[in-house]
């Protein structure tokens, strides 16, 4: 079974891990995309050894979040993770997990954000958009260090509304919003995470545009050097 044999990809980043490519699986997901905002101005005004110890406390709570609610990471790089939610699981969407590790991302983060302020005068958040649909599962890389990633609409979609939200901000497709507030289960979760219904999305490549929800941050997160400027909605 698909479920099975995906049930263990924790984070398909080891080399050799993936195994050889045999053939593309198809499938659905709910895509977690997120981004840390500011980190050019990170990198421009810190040396580079400071800047690693930066992401690793960004990306030890990123992972530790998706993990700790079952979900799978298929990409880190730079700034940016993606991380995949009842991967080949046609029983359970894992909507209500993807939101909250997206909760517990922002939650985490904000301790980080303060110390890094402190310490460093550095400014940083982070923007994150999820979107469900079919992915394809695909291995790439040199025989040895192949790795398992999410390929498709699908991620696309969930990268921009990673781009396209604010600091402190998750942006969610329909196809992420409306079958979770019809849950019953999950609605405890919805009271805790507020969601407003924001103008229709014009997302690059696509010809109409897309219905998206925000939980927006408890207050807008100040970004020295305009760096919400790349993260406009209009």
């Amino acid at each position: 079974m698909l479920a099975a044999r995906y049930s263990t990809i924790g984070i398909p980043l080891i080399p050799g891990a993936a195994g050889p490519a045999t053939e593309t699986t198809t499938t659905c997901a709910t895509v977690l995309c997120a981004d840390l905002h500011g980190y050019d101005a990170i990198v421009a005004q810190l040396p580079a050894f400071q800047v690693v110890s930066l992401l690793q406390e960004f990306f030890a709570i990123l992972t530790g979040a998706v993990l700790e609610c079952g979900g799978q990471i298929f990409h880190l790089a730079g700034a940016d993770m993606m991380a995949g939610f009842g991967v080949g699981d046609s029983r359970h969407t894992q909507i209500h997990e993807a939101l909250t590790a997206a909760r517990s991302i922002q939650q985490g983060f904000t301790r980080v954000r303060a110390s890094w302020q402190e310490k460093h005068s550095v400014y940083a958040g982070v923007g994150i958009g999820i979107h469900r649909g079919e992915v394809a599962i695909g291995v790439f890389g040199a025989p040895a260090q192949t790795a398992l990633t999410l390929v498709g609409d699908t991620t696309h979609i969930a990268a921009q509304l990673c781009r396209r939200a604010r600091a402190g901000e998750v942006l969610l497709s329909a196809a992420v919003h409306l079958p979770h507030i019809c849950d019953t289960a999950a609605v405890g979760t919805t009271e805790s995470m507020p969601l407003l219904h924001l103008p229709q999305l014009q997302l690059r490549g696509r010809a109409a545009p897309l219905d998206v929800w925000c939980a927006p941050a408890v207050r807008r997160l100040k970004m020295r050097h305009s760096a919400e400027s790349g993260h406009s909605r209009h």
